[in-house]
């Protein structure tokens, strides 16, 4: 029958004790220890320290002696065990060598200049010439040296931003706006330089879009231009033919179909089968079932835009093309919505590779 006098509780307190400060690692888990021992509520010496009370009153000195020595060897015990653990641990601001260094966040250029790049390096092989020029144009290089006149639709208010400009073109429309399309720095090119002409002109283009899923009032934009003796339908077929299997991959299909632009005549829409069917349109939302998807627009050089510059139409022909960076962004990542290009949420940047 187990011992339930004072002196055995004491002991009994005491070796639990010895038990729960071997088991204790940290300084948690050693005040833990000190609260369920020491407390000045519910700790278990404070509660034997109480029951004493009941012991014959010849026994209390004694048994008085011994539970104050067990609490004072439990505080010493647990002080002594907290010092170790405290000059155990390092000091604030300690550099421990041995541990292994954490690799930087390295950051990179953004999808859209990546891409940019990629399309200036593939036309540069090709011996293409890079350009740029002003974003703030004026109306003869912007629109009427380029075969549209004051009545063309592109002259809206509602399709371009006009700036405030006491100057006013021939035609009596607005002189200062914010470019369209780069297709300006082909006739300033061509003003200064005689054929051959090999150019790309990559930059940014404001035009009054609502911005949503597809569109944005700003953009980026590469147009090329050729010129020389000689130039036909075919050079232009080749050269995008060679650019766009370069750019997607030379599984995907080429095509061009008829359409109109005012500065090239012939003009033609030019379209790549769709990766994300494989061309075949079944069931696919991203081309909408034609297995195609539009990717710029082509032409041969319209005359008209010749006898600007002072080329004579008799003897030069050339081509002209013109692609949006981000249109070429969202089809090649299969990204669906352009806001992502601009909304610096580095979760989406990142995927990209370098």
């Amino acid at each position: 029958m187990p011992d339930s006098s004072p002196s055995a509780q004491i002991d009994e307190l005491r070796a639990a004790f010895e038990r729960d400060l071997a088991a204790a690692a940290g300084e948690p888990a050693l005040r833990t220890v000190r609260d369920r021992y020491l407390a000045r509520k519910g700790g278990l010496v404070s509660g034997l320290l109480k029951s004493l009370g009941s012991a014959p009153p010849e026994a209390r000195p004694l048994l008085g002696k011994l539970a104050n020595d067990l609490k004072q060897s439990i505080e010493a015990r647990l002080e002594a065990r907290l010092v170790e653990t405290a000059e155990a641990r390092p000091p604030a601001g300690a550099l421990d060598v041995t541990l292994p260094g954490r690799l930087p966040a390295i950051g990179h250029r953004h999808p859209l200049t990546l891409l940019r790049e990629r399309v200036e390096a593939i036309f540069g092989r090709m011996g293409f010439l890079i350009i740029e020029g002003p974003e703030l144009e004026d109306d003869y290089h912007n629109f009427e040296a380029l075969n549209m006149p004051a009545e063309h639709p592109a002259r809206d208010m509602q399709d371009t931003l006009y700036l405030a400009a006491p100057v006013r073109s021939a035609a009596g429309s607005p002189a200062t706006l914010l470019r369209t399309h780069t297709s300006g720095m082909q006739i300033r090119y061509m003003e200064r330089h005689a054929p051959p002409v090999r150019v790309i002109a990559p930059g940014r283009v404001y035009r009054r879009d609502n911005l949503d899923l597809t569109h944005t009032p700003m953009f980026s934009q590469v147009e090329g231009l050729v010129v020389g003796e000689r130039i036909t339908l075919a050079d232009l077929k080749g050269t995008l033919y060679a650019f766009l299997q370069e750019l997607f991959g030379r599984e995907r299909q080429v095509r061009f179909r008829p359409s109109f632009f005012p500065y090239t005549e012939p003009s033609a829409e030019v379209d790549i089968s769709c990766g994300a069917c494989g061309g075949t349109g079944r069931g696919c939302s991203m081309c909408k079932r034609t297995g195609w998807l539009e990717i710029l627009g082509s032409g041969m050089v319209h005359p008209a835009v010749f006898e600007a510059v002072g080329y004579d139409p008799e003897r030069y022909t050339g081509f002209a093309f013109g692609m949006g960076i981000e249109r070429v962004a969202l089809l090649k990542w299969g990204v669906e919505d352009i806001r992502l290009f601009y909304e610096n949420d580095l979760r989406f940047l990142e995927q990209f590779p370098l």
